[in-house]
């Protein structure tokens, strides 16, 4: 029981924290290029992340539900550790941008959750929230140098969004 009262108390506090209200989403987002298997390679991570080693997040159309299903998949601790899993339920906010969706991991819980940052090809994207509390960088191939990584960082920077505190995220495969 004390399991689910901190969950929904951690889960809140990432749904309606308003510190920050960063509001910026990149102009349009083609759904069918973006919907894909995503590499976490850094970001500022939920609890529910810590020690994620081999962090994948896949979005999927869901047609019949007219929402996006999202999975994000790691490996707790190390790249052989156990396999963990959050499925989730997204819903374009904004038509018009498709840069920002509302996201829930059980009933009713919603968080905001912004496209802020994505390269012209669809090779990255940066993910955030109005709070700024946290963040993830995400790229389609998981071999990313530090260098490649940095330019990222220093362009979500440059956009107003903290970057402080952005760790990189173990990637092998």
């Amino acid at each position: 029981m004390k399991q689910i009262i901190l969950s929904v108390l951690c889960i809140c506090s990432f749904s309606c924290s308003t510190k920050g209200n960063y509001t910026k989403t990149v102009e349009h987002i083609d759904l069918d290029r973006f919907l894909t298997k995503w590499y976490v390679i850094a970001g500022r991570l939920t609890m529910f992340e810590d020690g994620a080693h081999n962090a994948v997040e896949s979005y999927v159309w869901n047609e019949l539900e007219n929402r996006v299903d999202i999975n994000f998949s790691m490996r707790k601790g190390a790249f052989d550790g156990e396999i963990k899993s959050i499925p989730q339920k997204g819903w374009i906010e904004n038509n018009k941008t498709n840069a920002y969706w509302k996201v829930s991991p059980f009933w009713p819980l919603k968080f905001d959750y912004l496209v802020i940052d994505l390269a012209f090809d669809y090779s990255w994207t940066v993910v955030g929230v109005p709070s700024q509390k946290w963040v993830w960088i995400m790229f389609k191939d998981w071999n990313i140098s530090d260098t490649q990584l940095q330019q990222v960082v220093a362009r979500v920077e440059k956009l107003g969004y903290s970057v402080k505190n952005i760790k990189r995220v173990p990637q092998k495969w």
